[in-house]
């Protein structure tokens, strides 16, 4: 049994939040942005400049998360079957490379410069002054972001808002390399030039190291997967669990598992346990995207696929009993045949007419007869006679 995807109410309303909450973010960026690099040019401070091209790539992020949150939030469809999450997915890894790259140029330039005391800068107050105002800015959009991104269980959103927290300590570093040159120590601006392409550089990192895990279909994380497996133990007609695998996709999870009920149960009631144990861990766990539901009679961990593949189909069963019994005339009144394919082979249960057994002996004999015929067919493992 498996789940549809999220509904396109609930992919729309988490568009809507992310977008909302990413356009604040750019608006405070944009501006931050532009202040840092103009005063980092008139400040004459490396460190701010560095500092104005973090705060250049956040905004980059931010369209970046705009973009993939708007199209991750198309619905499935007959090509994309699973939605568009990986889209979020594959904005995550490329803004994690672009970082990486932002932050090996700002480092190799910070390089340069302290390799030639000639090309170094010496920063004025408004440089500091920007620098603090900075670090209150983007703190003040990482807690926002952050909180949504939580509720969300965005992995996009959450990337972006540690994007903000990490461009505040970059800020930070700029004011101690500020404070620095301003006191006659003009190489620690381009030092704290280097520390903040570092921190650039391993954020960028982090990020593409989360969605290349996640595009190879990283699992949950193993208390994650404890809370599917009490849940659905918790499910009346559901005896244990195997086979349970998770892949992470975009904030949420798709997830198969087999679920071992009572060996005869009949098919309407193996597909409601399957309905239940769905709703019972969508409610409990929640962010399931997809969920497949295998009911399973036996164990089939235990038994190798090959060998139930090889039993013959009903058709197949049915005229081969009908060849077994062709001399037997009771059989022809035969009202229901039920097949059970259990342990490697097939336990079969035949309905007769009460009428057949109005004599006991008769019927003991009628059901010998039959038994004994019915050896003839080798995947025939056990057979039952009722009469009703």
């Amino acid at each position: 049994m498996t789940a549809p995807i999220e509904g396109s109410a609930v992919l729309e309303s988490r568009y809507r939040e992310i977008h909302r909450v990413t356009l604040v973010g750019a608006l405070v960026n944009a501006i931050v942005a532009v202040v840092k690099l103009v005063a980092g040019v008139v400040g004459n401070s490396q460190a701010l400049i560095a500092d104005g091209i973090h705060s250049v790539a956040d905004l980059a992020s931010d369209f970046l998360v705009l973009f993939a949150a708007k199209h991750g939030a198309k619905e499935a469809d007959e090509n994309h079957p699973y939605g568009h999450g990986r889209i979020e997915t594959l904005a995550t890894l490329g803004l994690g490379v672009a970082l990486v790259a932002t932050g090996l140029g700002i480092g190799w330039d910070a390089v340069v410069r302290l390799r030639s005391p000639e090309l170094l800068l010496v920063p004025g107050s408004v440089a500091l002054a920007v620098a603090f105002v900075s670090i209150f800015a983007k703190e003040w959009v990482f807690q926002y972001t952050i909180r949504v991104a939580r509720r969300l269980k965005s992995a996009l959103l959450e990337a972006n808002a540690w994007h903000s927290r990490s461009d505040a300590i970059a800020s930070i570093v700029a004011v101690v390399g500020i404070a620095g040159a301003m006191a006659g120590y003009p190489k620690l601006d381009a030092i704290a030039a280097i520390g903040v392409a570092f921190m650039i550089a391993k954020i960028g990192w982090d990020l593409a190291w989360h969605g290349a895990h996640e595009l190879i279909d990283t699992g949950l994380a193993p208390e994650e997967l404890a809370e599917i497996r009490t849940a659905i133990l918790s499910v009346d007609g559901v005896r244990a669990v195997h086979g349970l695998r998770t892949r992470k996709m975009a904030g949420g999870a798709l997830v198969d598992v087999h679920v071992l009920v009572d060996t005869e149960i009949s098919v309407s009631e193996g597909h409601y346990i399957s309905d239940s144990v769905y709703s019972r861990v969508v409610n409990r766990v929640g962010d399931i995207r997809d969920m497949l539901v295998h009911i399973d009679p036996e164990d089939d961990e235990l038994l190798p696929r090959p060998v139930a593949v090889e039993l013959p189909m009903r058709s197949q069963i049915t005229a081969q009993l009908e060849v077994a019994w062709s001399h037997i005339e009771e059989a022809r009144q035969i009202e229901k045949l039920t097949l059970h394919y259990l342990h490697g082979g097939i336990h079969a249960e035949v309905l007769l007419p009460l009428a057949l057994f109005q004599a006991p002996e008769q019927g003991h004999n009628l059901v010998a007869e039959l038994t004994r015929a019915a050896e003839e067919v080798p995947t025939l493992k056990r057979l039952s006679v009722h009469f009703g």
